[in-house]
């Protein structure tokens, strides 16, 4: 057990609140995952601006969190028993609050199973595929003459935006009722527009997908949670 008060992070990134639940974040598509749950839950909280820079996420202070030096991480000074929790992966961090707040994972177990199994296809296919098209499409990857590595990734963002229209082929939401799974796929498809990609993979020819973004980004949970902590400042 620690105190949040003496954890090296707190050295870097001081709690004002010591009390509430800490966020250490930046506006990603993983970061953002964090920070809409919080949103969408009430739960109360303080954000860290953790930015993307080596000086940041691998400095000492934040790899005393996460070792794995990715954002988002979060410490509860209230969790499991009263004990302070420390966690990292957006994944878990959404599974946990879920449960902390008994919110959006379902109205039983079968519910959360099947709530789980979308967020696991967003872990390890939408979000690694959607990236590396991003960086091969908008970033560095981009001046590579070697086509394949960028025809691989987009036609993998098609693959998988063809699974996303078909479940939504008689639901508003990917699981059915809102959940952890929409938070952390809706997005990694509002980033496509960010890569300059929608076009590439096809976007408009996903109708389903096209509105089911657009009511997420419609929430006022959402909204409040893609610029927190600020973009700036």
């Amino acid at each position: 057990m620690f105190d949040l008060v003496t954890h090296p992070v707190s050295s870097r990134w001081p709690a004002q609140h010591p009390e509430r639940l800490q966020l250490y974040s930046l506006p990603t598509p993983n970061g953002v995952k964090a920070s809409i749950m919080l949103e969408e839950t009430g739960l109360p909280y303080e954000a860290h601006r953790v930015t993307l820079s080596d000086a940041d996420v691998k400095s000492e202070a934040f790899l005393s969190l996460n070792p794995n030096n990715k954002i988002p991480a979060i410490i509860d000074p209230d969790g499991p028993d009263g004990a302070p929790l420390a966690l990292f992966e957006s994944g878990a961090i959404l599974l946990y609050l879920g449960e902390k707040s008994g919110k959006l994972l379902g109205r039983s177990a079968g519910e959360k199973h099947q709530i789980t199994q979308w967020l696991m296809f967003q872990m390890g296919g939408v979000g690694p595929m959607f990236g590396q098209l991003g960086f091969f499409h908008k970033f560095g990857g981009s001046e590579i003459e070697d086509p394949r590595p960028r025809e691989r990734y987009i036609n993998e963002a098609k693959r998988l935006l063809t699974v996303i229209e078909g479940q939504l082929a008689d639901k508003e939401w990917i699981a059915g009722e809102y959940s952890i799974a929409d938070i952390a796929i809706a997005p990694w498809l509002n980033i496509l527009d960010f890569y300059g990609a929608r076009d590439v993979v096809g976007w408009a020819d996903h109708p389903r997908a096209v509105a089911y973004l657009e009511r997420f980004m419609n929430r006022p949970a959402v909204q409040r949670g893609m610029n927190i902590p600020p973009r700036e400042g």
